[in-house]
C-alpha cells in the first residue's frame, strides 16, 4: 500500500471454482496473490486494498456462514472469523459488494488490480467505476486502472523466513515422493505405477501435487512435458521423474533420472556425468551479487564442452556456445523462480539486463541433454536418451542453500 500511494486503492479477486466436467469441480486452489495478501482459502471474496482509509485499510468481501449451504459444500470461514483469524480491518457479505465497495473506490485517483484476468471480474469493476461516473453530484473517479503485478510479483520474488520453511517443507515432502518412486521404479512397472506412487506419498504427508508428475521412460523422457504415463519400464532404459509437492499453496519441483535395471550404460553414465557436473556449476553460482543467467551460463560451458569431447556436437565450444550448436540438446533454460507458483512471478530481466540475485529468491536449476530418438546426426548408442537433474535452490548471504538435498543423485548413490 505505501508503494500504491494513499490515492489509489488495490482490488483482488478470489479464484473461482472450476469446472472440470459437467458438475464435477476441480479441486479448488486460491489465486497465489490471493493467498499471498490474505491466507483465505475459499471461493466467492474480494479484497480491498485503501491506503490511508479512516475506517480500516483492509476489507475482505467473502460468504457468510450458511448452515444449509454448510451442509453441503463445507464450513465457511465467514466475515467475524475473517476479521479475527487473518488480522484485517474489516469484513463483509459479498452479496454486499454492489453497495459498498464503489463507495470505497471514489476519490480514488488510481485502482491496482489484475485487470484482464477474470473476465467476469473485470465487467463487474467497469460496473462500478461506469455507476460512479453516471452518478449524481459524484466525487472523483479513479481514470487509470494499473496492473497489479508491477507491485505485487516483485515482493513476492523475495521470500520471507516463514515462506521458506514452508517450502522447506514442500521440498521434504516431494523429496520423500521421489524415494518411494526410486524403491519401485523396476522392469516391468508401468510408468502410472510410480506416478501412483508419487500422488500417494504427497497425499499421504498432508500435501498436493504443485503439478501433475512426469514419469517418462526409455525415449519419453526426450519429451519436455511429458504427460501420458502410460508405458512400461523396460531394463536398460532411464527413468525420468520430475514431480513436486505443495504445501500451503508453496511448491517443490525436484527432477532426477536413473537406470530402471540399476546400473547405467556407458553411454547412460557419460551424458549421465556431464548433466550432473553442469547441475553442480550452476548451482555454484546461485549467490547474491551474480546475475540469474550465470547459472544457465555455467551449465552451457559443461553441457558444451561434455557434448563436444564425446563428438555429438563438432566444431570446438566456444564455436558451439556461439553457434547454439548445444541446444540441439539441450534447449531449454537451467532454471525458473520458485514459490506460491511453480513458475513463480519475477522479472528475469531489469532494464533489459539479467536480474541480480539477492538473498531470499528460490530458483530451480535443472539442466539436461535429451538426445531425441530419431536423431541421425548420432550413433544409435546415443539416442533416446533424457536426462534431467534438478534441484530447488534458495540465494542465502553465502553458499546457495539446496532445499531438496535429500534425493540423491550421484551415480554411485543412485545406482545403491
Amino acid at each position: 500500500m505505501r508503494m500504491a500511494g494513499e490515492d489509489a486503492v488495490l482490488i483482488l479477486a478470489a479464484a473461482p471454482e472450476r469446472m472440470r466436467n459437467a458438475d464435477a469441480p476441480w479441486p479448488y486452489r486460491q489465486d497465489s496473490d490471493f493467498h499471498y495478501l490474505t491466507g483465505f482459502d475459499e471461493p466467492e471474496a474480494v479484497l480491498a486494498l485503501l491506503p490511508g482509509r479512516a475506517h480500516g485499510e483492509t476489507v475482505l468481501f467473502c460468504r457468510e456462514r450458511d448452515a444449509e449451504r454448510e451442509r453441503w459444500d463445507g464450513e465457511r470461514m465467514g466475515t467475524d472469523r475473517a476479521v479475527r483469524e487473518l488480522k484485517l480491518d474489516d469484513a463483509f457479505p459479498i452479496d454486499d459488494i454492489d453497495d459498498i465497495l464503489p463507495g470505497m473506490i471514489e476519490g480514488r485517483a488510481r485502482v491496482y488490480c489484475h485487470f484482464g484476468q477474470e473476465p467476469d471480474f473485470d465487467a463487474r469493476l467497469l460496473g462500478w467505476m461506469r455507476r460512479l461516473r453516471t452518478a449524481r453530484g459524484g466525487g472523483v473517479v479513479p481514470k487509470d486502472l494499473v496492473a497489479l503485478g508491477h507491485l505485487l510479483h516483485d515482493l513476492r520474488l523475495f521470500k520471507s523466513r516463514d515462506e521458506l520453511v514452508l517450502m522447506r517443507q514442500a521440498a521434504d515432502v516431494a523429496g520423500a515422493a521421489h524415494l518411494a518412486a526410486m524403491h519401485m521404479a523396476r522392469p516391468g512397472v508401468a510408468e502410472y505405477e510410480i506416478e501412483g506412487e508419487i500422488l500417494r506419498t504427497i497425499r499421504g504427508r498432508g500435501a498436493v501435487p504443485a503439478f501433475p508428475p512426469t514419469v517418462a521412460a526409455g525415449t519419453n523422457a526426450c519429451i519436455m512435458h511429458y504427460q501420458r504415463n502410460r508405458a512400461t519400464l523396460k531394463d536398460g532404459e532411464l527413468l525420468l521423474v520430475d514431480a513436486g509437492a505443495e504445501v500451503d499453496c508453496y511448491a517443490s519441483d525436484i527432477t532426477r533420472t536413473y537406470p530402471v535395471g540399476g546400473r547405467f550404460t556407458n553411454e547412460q553414465r557419460a551424458l549421465y556425468d556431464i548433466v550432473l557436473e553442469a547441475q553442480l556449476a550452476a548451482i555454484d553460482a546461485v549467490r547474491p551479487g551474480r546475475s540469474f543467467a550465470d547459472a544457465h551460463d555455467a551449465a552451457v560451458r559443461v553441457i558444451a564442452t561434455g557434448l563436444c569431447a564425446l563428438g555429438l556436437i563438432g566444431g570446438g565450444v566456444e564455436r558451439a556456445i556461439a553457434d547454439g550448436a548445444y541446444k540441439a540438446y539441450f534447449p531449454s533454460k537451467t532454471g525458473h523462480w520458485l514459490g506460491l507458483d511453480v513458475h513463480d512471478v519475477g522479472d528475469y530481466r531489469i532494464d533489459g539486463e539479467p536480474r541480480v540475485l539477492e538473498e531470499g529468491m528460490v530458483l530451480t536449476v535443472e539442466p539436461g541433454i535429451y538426445v531425441p530418438p530419431g536423431d541421425r546426426g548420432v550413433y544409435e548408442r546415443w539416442r533416446g536418451i533424457g536426462i534431467r537433474i534438478e534441484d530447488d535452490v534458495a540465494v542465502t548471504k553465502g553458499a546457495p542453500e539446496v532445499m531438496t538435498a535429500v534425493v540423491p543423485k550421484s551415480i554411485a548413490a543412485l545406482e545403491r
